[in-house]
C-alpha cells in the first residue's frame, strides 16, 4: 500500500463519494440480511401452523384459519420483495458513488499523468519507448482504478457485512455458525491463488497478443518490401509461430477459467451441507428451529461472494500496487530545463552561442565542442555539415530541448535559461529534420501551433512554402485529411507543410533543420526564392547538407564533429579552397549527373 499512499488526495478530494457510498453499502447490506430473518419466520410459522390447519379438517374454521394463515406468509413474501427492491436501489447508489469516484480518480489521474509528460523534457522521450508511456497511462491508471472502484467497494462490503452479520449468526447459534465459516477462508485462498494464475497468464496473453499487433502492423505498413524481396511465405510463417503462440496460452488459460467456478460452487455447497447436517442435529436437540437452517443457508450465500472477492481484493490491490508504482516512477521526474527569471518579452531575434559544449546525456556522445557565433537580429546562418557533426543539436539548443554543458547562449544578450521557457518557444519556428504531421485536415496541421488565427495567414504560409498549388489539387483541399503521420502526402509535401506550419507563427527566429532535404531541385529553387523574402528582417538559421540552402544566408558555418572547421560567408568559402568548397562542387558535380 505504500505506492498507492499517493492516491490519498483523491480521497479527500472526493470524500463526499466515499462517505455516501460506505453509507449505501451499510444500508444494502441491511436490506439483505433482513429478508433472510423474514424467510424463517415465515418458513416457523408454515411449520408451526401446518399441523394446527390439519386439526380443523373437516370444519368451516380450517377455512377461517387458511386465510389468517395464508394472509400471513402473503405479507412476509411482500416484505421480502419490498426489501429486494431497496436493496438494489440502494446498490444503484453504491455504483453511482463509488464506481463513478473511481472514474473521476481515473480521469484526474490521466490528466496528471499526460500533463506531467508534457513538461518532461527531449531527454526523456530518448531514454523511454512510446510503448511504455502508453501503457502507463492506459494499462497502469486501469488497473489503478479497479483498485478505487470495484476492489473498494467489494472491500468495504465485506468488512460491513462481516460486522453486521457474523455477530448475528454467533448470537443466534455460534456452533452453527463455526461449521458454516469453516469452508469460506479455504475459499478465500484459493481464489486468491487461481486468481494469481489467471493474472500471470493473462498478462502473458496480453504480451503475446501485443507481439502479434506489432508483427501485424509492421507487415501491414512494409508489404512493399516484403513483396519486393519475395518475402510472403516467411512472412506467413512468422506470423503462425505468433498465432500459435497467442493461441497456446490462450487455451491454458481458458483450463483455470474452467476450473475457477467449479472450485467456488464445490466450497459453497460443502457450507451448505454442514449447515444442513449441523443445523439438523440442532433442531433435533431443540436449539434451533427450522427456520433457522434456511436463515443459515440464505447467510452462507450471501458470505460467500464478498468471501471470494477476497482473494480477488488481494489480487487487485497488488497489481494496482506494482502500477502505481510504474506511474509514480514517471511522476518523480522531474524537468531539469527551467526558467531562473520567467522573463517573457518580444524578442528581437539576436543569437550569440560563446563556448557551448554539450554531451548527449543518454548516449555520451559528445556532439558540440566548444561553438561559439553570433547572428545579427535580422540575420541569418547557415550550419553545413556532414551526418553526425552536431548540426541538429544546435538546434534543439536554441529551442532549450536541451540545456549545454557548458559555455553559454544569448538571445537579446540575456542568457537564454532567464526566459520563460514557452514565451521563448512561442515565438520560434522550428522545422524539424524528423518531419511529424498530426491524422487531421492539412489546413489543422498549418495552424497547429496557432491559438488564434487568421485563414489568410494560413493561406499565405502555404503559398511562401510552394504548397498551395498541391494542396488545390486535392479534391477537399485544405480539408483534406492526410491520414496518420501525413501517409497520403509524398516526402517534399510532408517537408513543405512543415515548413508553412513554422511560417504561420511568423516568428521571430526561424530554424529550418535541413527542412528541403526531401524536395526535389526545382521545387527548391521555388522554395528557396520565397525563402529569401521570408527571411527578411527575421532571424534564420539554415541547417541543411546542401550548400544550395546555405548560399541563402548572410554567413556560413562548418562543422565537423562537433567543431567549426570553417566560417564565413559563400564568396570567402569558395575562395578559401576548404571544407566548404569539396562539398559545392561534389554536389554540383551530382545534380550535374542527373
Amino acid at each position: 500500500m505504500k505506492e498507492l499512499s499517493y492516491l490519498n488526495k483523491y480521497f479527500f478530494k472526493y470524500k463526499r463519494h466515499l462517505l455516501l457510498g460506505i453509507l449505501f453499502i451499510i444500508l444494502s447490506n441491511v436490506f439483505q440480511i433482513i429478508p433472510a430473518q423474514l424467510v424463517r419466520r415465515a418458513l416457523d410459522l408454515v411449520i408451526d401452523n401446518i399441523r394446527l390447519h390439519k386439526l380443523f379438517q373437516g370444519l368451516q374454521l380450517q377455512d377461517d384459519f387458511y386465510g389468517i394463515f395464508a394472509e400471513s406468509v402473503f405479507f412476509y413474501a411482500l416484505l421480502i420483495l419490498i426489501m429486494a427492491v431497496m436493496r438494489g436501489a440502494f446498490l444503484f447508489l453504491t455504483r453511482q458513488t463509488i464506481i463513478v469516484m473511481s472514474r473521476l480518480v481515473e480521469y484526474d489521474l490521466k490528466n496528471e499523468v499526460y500533463e506531467h509528460y508534457q513538461t518532461l523534457p527531449l531527454s526523456f522521450y530518448r531514454r523511454n519507448n512510446t510503448g511504455d508511456l502508453m501503457n502507463r497511462i492506459s494499462e497502469d491508471v486501469s488497473r489503478v482504478r479497479m483498485f478505487f472502484g470495484p476492489c473498494l467497494m467489494y472491500g468495504i462490503n465485506l468488512i460491513v457485512l462481516f460486522l453486521i452479520l457474523i455477530p448475528y449468526m454467533f448470537s443466534v447459534n455460534s456452533t452453527l455458525t463455526l461449521y458454516a465459516l469453516i469452508p469460506l477462508p479455504f475459499l478465500s485462498f484459493s481464489i486468491y491463488f487461481v486468481n494469481n494464475i489467471i493474472n500471470r497468464r493473462s498478462e502473458e496473453i496480453q504480451r503475446s497478443l501485443s507481439g502479434l499487433s506489432t508483427f501485424v502492423q509492421e507487415a501491414f505498413s512494409g508489404i512493399r518490401v516484403i513483396k519486393s524481396f519475395v518475402r510472403e511465405d516467411d512472412s506467413i510463417n512468422k506470423f503462425t509461430v505468433a498465432s500459435n503462440d497467442y493461441k497456446d496460452k490462450s487455451l491454458k488459460l481458458t483450463l483455470i477459467n474452467a476450473l475457477f467456478f467449479p472450485l467456488i460452487m464445490g466450497l459453497i455447497g460443502l457450507s451448505t451441507i454442514l449447515v444442513v447436517y449441523i443445523g439438523g442435529a440442532e433442531v433435533m436437540q431443540g436449539t434451533v428451529s427450522f427456520g433457522n437452517i434456511a436463515e443459515f443457508i440464505i447467510y452462507v450465500n450471501l458470505l460467500t461472494w464478498p468471501v471470494t472477492a477476497l482473494g480477488w481484493i488481494t489480487s487487485i490491490t497488488q497489481r494496482a500496487e506494482a502500477s502505481q508504482k510504474r506511474i509514480n516512477e514517471f511522476l518523480k521526474e522531474k524537468n531539469d530545463i527551467v526558467s531562473k527569471s520567467s522573463i517573457t518579452k518580444e524578442i528581437d531575434g539576436e543569437i550569440k552561442f560563446e563556448n557551448v559544449s554539450f554531451i548527449y546525456p543518454d548516449s555520451g556522445i559528445k556532439a558540440l565542442d566548444d561553438i561559439s557565433f553570433e547572428i545579427e537580429k535580422g540575420k541569418s546562418l547557415a550550419i553545413i555539415g556532414t551526418t553526425g557533426s552536431g548540426k541538429s543539436t544546435i538546434a534543439y539548443l536554441m529551442g532549450r530541448m536541451y540545456d549545454v554543458d557548458s559555455g553559454q547562449i544569448f538571445i537579446d544578450n540575456r542568457d537564454i535559461k532567464e526566459y520563460d521557457l514557452y514565451n521563448l518557444r512561442g515565438q520560434m519556428g522550428f522545422v524539424p529534420q524528423d518531419v511529424f504531421l498530426f491524422s487531421d485536415t492539412i489546413f489543422n496541421n498549418i495552424a497547429f501551433g496557432l491559438s488564434d488565427y487568421n485563414p489568410d495567414s494560413i493561406l499565405k504560409s502555404a503559398e511562401d512554402a510552394d504548397l498551395s498549388e498541391n494542396i488545390e489539387r486535392f479534391p477537399e483541399g485544405y480539408n483534406t485529411k492526410i491520414g496518420e503521420r501525413g501517409i497520403t502526402l509524398s516526402g517534399g509535401q510532408k517537408q513543405r507543410l512543415s515548413i508553412a506550419r513554422a511560417l504561420a507563427r511568423e516568428p521571430k527566429i526561424l530554424i529550418l533543420d535541413d527542412a528541403l532535404s526531401a524536395v526535389d531541385t526545382n521545387t527548391e529553387n521555388t522554395i528557396l526564392q520565397s525563402m529569401e523574402r521570408i527571411m527578411k528582417n527575421r532571424t534564420s538559421v539554415i541547417i541543411s547538407h546542401r550548400i544550395s540552402s546555405a548560399k541563402l544566408a548572410d554567413k556560413i558555418i562548418v562543422l565537423d564533429e562537433g567543431k567549426i572547421i570553417e566560417r564565413g560567408t559563400n564568396e570567402s568559402l569558395l575562395a578559401a579552397n576548404g571544407v566548404y568548397k569539396d562539398l559545392y562542387e561534389k554536389q554540383l558535380l551530382a545534380e550535374q549527373m542527373q
